[in-house]
């Protein structure tokens, strides 16, 4: 769900081109499955694509790859250090942050899993303002050009 809300906001921010976006999970479940069917129909309800999102796990080349690595929770932060490689000289690597940081008003920085709380229009909307608030701060810290 993240993936596919920040992806439209940061198209409609008109940063496709400066702004790589891609999602990957800690466990290997659903490697290779679409977005779960309640994901699919909250995204419909709200006109956000999904077209070929399938799910991949994370890798060490995930740390290198990327400048910002966001986790839905502070689980998904323990298990990322298993994959993070060992540091090299010289070497930039992403930092990692929780979604929820970015919300500052909310009290609680770990999103709920609909996929098991069943909340999806809950966790669409602490999505949305957590993305629209890390698109915010990429800007800010990067200063990417519109396409």
């Amino acid at each position: 769900m993240a993936e596919a809300v920040f992806r439209h906001q940061v198209k409609q921010a008109g940063l496709v081109q400066k702004i790589a976006i891609d999602s990957a999970g800690t466990g290997d479940w659903h490697i290779g499955h679409p977005p779960h069917q309640g994901t699919r129909d909250i995204l419909d309800k709200n006109l956000i694509d999904y077209k070929g999102m399938q799910a991949r796990q994370v890798t060490s080349d995930d740390f290198v790859q990327f400048t910002y690595i966001i986790a839905m929770d502070e689980s998904n932060v323990k298990n990322l250090a298993a994959f993070a490689p060992p540091p090299k000289d010289g070497e930039k690597r992403a930092s990692i942050h929780k979604l929820l940081d970015f919300a500052p008003a909310r009290t609680n920085k770990d999103v709920p899993d609909p996929y098991y709380t069943g909340n999806f229009q809950e966790v669409y909307e602490m999505v949305e303002e957590s993305c629209a608030r890390l698109l915010d701060f990429i800007i800010e810290k990067e200063h990417p050009t519109t396409d």
